[in-house]
């Protein structure tokens, strides 16, 4: 399930009496999800978390809908990756060099001072501060919100995200270490320095924000290259799923992101690899042509049939055409392959639900039930199980679950009021109600 969601920000930034020159700054930032791409990347970061000492489970990986080559860490514990990156990067090595850098930057805790306040922050809420909302209450102070640089669609960066050089090559040391446990090579990271060395001439507005927010010197890509010289892994290629999963990551960044003309220029017709098809049959259904992509996507599930991201592509080209009941199937068989993917399993309970046939409600709230358990601070399974639970007429849940989606994107207005609504609804006491009233103290509602 690929979608967006996009938050404009309005950043109203107001320092010791001085507002900036854009006081109303309009800021947009896409956070991405797709099922694919993230169960990818935790999959290449996950041994460098553990070669880090880190807890993998409990680092968050996001997708940032941005051209611009970026990744950062922020709130200690999440790893932020641009499309940009992905979509630009020559080899998949390129990028796994960039997670093992951003990797050590979170095991040396360059961004945890100052910002107890935003490590149990809601994803939505920590792009919030980023953008520039929240820098003075994170404890960037006024130095750190005047410092606000805007990069690719307007995802900021200031002093909040930005490094030292001495945190940045201790940062390349430890990421390198990461690289050498797990037998990886570090030629891919020599090659993103490199290739951000070429714009070190550049003015800053034309620097990638990545160049802006991670300082970068002779030293440290001689270091690194040092490094490869005298690493045993240095020529070791990726392995062939690596490549492949790479190549699949671009085509379908591709096929959703770029125009239909770029997506066919860069997979004719008369490429028949299995990552251009993907492509192709994204950017033909993007185009409301399902004559031409539903015939490509069978032909991807006929040669992997237990490939779960394609029976989820298949399914997601009938429901979003309106052929609600046919993309059950395709759903199912999604969440049969992957039972654990969260997403998968929001993907099928919002077709379960959209069928608005009682029967497929249980089974619906099941589904959103286990991903809640999971993922708390995802808005579009609380809206699911707020509509699952109208459908069940338990009106005072449903307001929970929507005072629950106004906490995670920040809306403490509409948390207090829809918790307000729960406890009128709700047996005093009950575990709902005191959720409910719990919210409200969170947000300074009255009891």
């Amino acid at each position: 399930m690929f979608f967006r969601f996009i938050r404009l920000v309005t950043a109203i930034l107001c320092v010791a009496g001085l507002w900036a020159q854009e006081a109303h700054a309009q800021q947009r930032i896409s956070l991405i999800r797709d099922a694919e791409i993230e169960t990818i990347i935790r999959h290449w970061a996950t041994p460098l978390f553990q070669a880090a000492k880190l807890d993998p489970s409990g680092i968050g990986i996001h997708l940032v809908g941005d051209k611009s080559l970026n990744a950062f860490v922020a709130g200690g514990q999440h790893l932020f990756i641009n499309t940009g990156l992905l979509m630009r990067a020559e080899n998949p090595g390129q990028v796994i060099g960039v997670i093992a850098h951003e990797t050590g930057h979170i095991a040396g805790g360059h961004l945890i001072r100052g910002q107890e306040a935003l490590r149990n922050a809601s994803t939505q809420m920590l792009l919030a501060a980023i953008l520039g909302v929240a820098v003075g209450v994170a404890g960037g102070g006024g130095d750190a919100a005047m410092a606000i640089l805007s990069g690719g669609s307007g995802v900021a960066t200031s002093q909040f995200l930005h490094f030292s050089r001495g945190q940045e090559a201790a940062a390349d040391q430890a990421g390198l270490s990461y690289l050498e446990t797990t037998q990886t090579s570090a030629q891919g990271l020599l090659e993103f320095l490199e290739v951000l060395q070429q714009q070190d001439m550049l003015h800053s507005d034309r620097q990638d924000a990545y160049m802006r927010t991670h300082p970068l010197t002779r030293s440290r890509v001689d270091f690194v290259r040092q490094h490869v010289d005298r690493s045993p892994y240095s020529k070791t290629p990726p392995s062939k799923e690596t490549a492949r999963d790479f190549q699949r990551i671009q085509a379908k960044l591709v096929g959703f992101t770029e125009p239909f003309r770029t997506v066919l220029q860069r997979y004719p017709n008369s490429d028949t690899s299995m990552e251009a098809r993907y492509a192709r049959a994204i950017a033909y259904y993007q185009r409301d042509d399902l004559e031409r992509a539903l015939p490509l996507v069978d032909d991807l599930i006929q040669e992997e049939p237990a490939n779960a991201y394609f029976h989820e592509l298949r399914g997601q080209m009938l429901f979003e055409n309106g052929r609600i009941a046919e993309s059950l199937p395709s759903y199912e068989q999604s969440v049969r392959l992957q039972p654990k993917s969260i997403l998968l399993r929001v993907g099928l309970a919002r077709a379960q639900l959209e069928t608005m046939d009682p029967a497929q409600n249980r089974p619906a709230m099941e589904h959103l039930h286990y991903a809640v358990g999971q993922e708390r601070d995802n808005p579009q399974v609380w809206h699911l199980l707020a509509i699952g639970y109208g459908r069940e007429q338990s009106y005072g849940m449903s307001a929970l679950a929507l005072a629950e989606k106004a906490i995670t994107v920040g809306d403490e207005g509409m948390a207090a009021q829809q918790a307000t609504r729960a406890q009128k609804l709700l047996p005093k006491g009950s575990p709902g109600w005191v959720r409910a009233q719990d919210i409200k103290i969170i947000t300074k509602g009255r009891p």
